[in-house]
């Protein structure tokens, strides 16, 4: 992968038991989270269209939609992209803006680069570039990345059919990234979404909802042996089914929180205060004025912008 900036590559309850998480739309409680908190926020909700596109919604926490438009056209061929991780961005050490994230297109997965001017357009240096097969048997992406003044982290995470969890460590040599297993947790068969909500120096927080329809946290430490002690507690317990898709941004203290209802191409806004279990403030913001029928979607994440602080 080109190296455009700094950095290689990219571009500037209780423990879990097996199976705890086997098992219409979410009515948040109304709370004074959002006031609280005096977060005026807004998301970056991206997606992958039938025709390959990068796509970019952002919304505030009104709902009101305050851009749509296509970033890039024609990354990836016409519906071959099945899940992708956030997709980070920004100005680029050679000019124009810089675009990177990994991406899953059947059973192989591929690290993507690449350049348009400010705010998107032409495309140049485009790299999607083979990692690797074996791919086909996880059904969710992400990845955590964290930048210092002096390092950088990236973590990825991917879900599998069996409901093993599973944590990478992905480095750099000469901006060619290689990936390492790290660790596993078993006992998440039943999640149907799941999206970050926080990053530390020392564990990722992930948002999940589940068929059965609660709403767990999954605190995931970055130290230890390989099996993940995962600390899993239940937020609420019912109505979170309806959402096949959950993408999360910084606010304030707490997560701007976008669900998607992919049977009835709707998303629904919330804000997710601090996370501590059934104690979690959830402020429900009403429908998001855009449509949602895209196959895939993800969380654009500026280069310069916050760490996700959810917990």
């Amino acid at each position: 992968m080109t190296n455009w900036t700094k950095y290689g590559g990219i571009l500037a309850a209780g423990v879990l038991s097996t199976g705890i998480l086997t098992t219409g739309l979410a009515s948040a409680q109304p709370t004074s989270s959002m006031a609280a908190s005096g977060a005026t926020c807004s998301i970056k909700v991206g997606s992958v269209t039938a025709g390959g596109d990068h796509r970019m919604q952002t919304f505030a926490t009104d709902g009101a939609k305050v851009v749509d438009k296509i970033v890039a056209k024609d990354i990836y061929p016409d519906g071959q992209v099945r899940l992708s991780a956030t997709v980070r961005f920004g100005a680029a050490e050679v000019g124009g803006d810089a675009h990177t994230g990994p991406v899953i297109m059947g059973s192989t997965m591929y690290d993507t680069s690449y350049l348009t001017p400010a705010g998107g357009g032409t495309v140049s240096q485009k790299q999607v570039t083979r990692v690797g097969p074996g791919w086909g048997v996880y059904r969710s992406l992400d990845r955590s990345t964290v930048v210092t003044a002096t390092a950088q982290r990236d973590t990825e995470y991917s879900l599998h059919n069996d409901g093993t969890l599973y944590r990478r460590n992905v480095t750099y040599k000469n901006g060619v990234p290689s990936r390492q297993i790290t660790g596993w947790q078993s006992g998440y068969r039943g999640v149907k979404a799941m999206t970050l909500i926080s990053q530390t120096a020392t564990y990722d927080t992930f948002l999940m909802t589940l068929t059965s329809g609660k709403l767990y946290t999954a605190r995931l430490p970055l130290a230890g042996g390989h099996i993940i002690p995962g600390v899993v507690k239940q937020v609420r317990g019912s109505t979170w089914q309806g959402f096949e898709s959950l993408v999360a941004a910084p606010c304030g203290p707490g997560t701007l929180l976008l669900g998607i209802d992919k049977d009835s191409g709707s998303g629904y806004l919330y804000h997710v205060g601090h996370a501590n279990g059934t104690a979690t403030a959830i402020t429900s913001l009403g429908k998001a004025k855009g449509t949602f029928t895209d196959p895939v979607y993800f969380l654009w994440k500026n280069f310069a912008g916050q760490d996700l602080a959810g917990e």
